[in-house]
């Protein structure tokens, strides 16, 4: 169950659920990967994460409101799905990467999407969108444009093809 902060702090209070070292990356392969299994979670995560690491975290966050989880039904696995706080740590992610994109070094594959979405704040706000309608089922406005997951694609090859 979710506990009070140590202080009435806004950003101790955040950092009490994000901030562990694996607790954002766990959202990360949710949100932009749509890993929303254990086992994939857990095989194809690029910092190794240990299975009993990844069990605490999910766990976590759960409890903290950002996921929930369907329990397994026979003959399925388990599925965890954003809330609505899990969703709205996307522009917290988007500057997280901005941030580490210009003071940590990094690969220029890893960080092209974090650049894309730095510089394109309506395209932030589309995914969220489409991350509410995938996970919390509230339905998107007919468009004609891509959805935003297919715009962040095609501007990721493009960029890699740029190299």
């Amino acid at each position: 169950m979710r506990s009070e902060p140590r202080s009435g702090c806004a950003i101790n209070a955040a950092v009490e659920v994000l901030g562990d070292s694996w607790s954002l990356i766990v959202l990360r392969d949710i949100v932009f990967g749509n890993r929303r299994h254990f086992r994939e979670l857990l095989t194809l995560n690029d910092e190794s994460i240990a299975s009993n690491m990844l069990s605490s975290r999910l766990k976590k966050l759960v409890d903290e409101g950002l996921l929930t989880r369907a329990d397994a039904v026979r003959g399925q696995k388990a599925a965890y799905s954003l809330t609505e706080a899990g969703i709205q740590v996307v522009p917290v992610m988007v500057a997280l990467g901005a941030w580490g994109m210009n003071h940590r070094p990094t690969s220029h594959e890893l960080t092209v999407r974090a650049r894309i979405l730095a510089e394109s704040p309506e395209l932030v706000d589309d995914l969220m969108d489409e991350l509410r309608e995938a996970h919390l089922g509230v339905a998107l406005p007919e468009s004609p444009r891509p959805r935003a997951s297919e715009r962040l694609q095609a501007e990721y090859e493009a960029a890699l093809g740029k190299m």
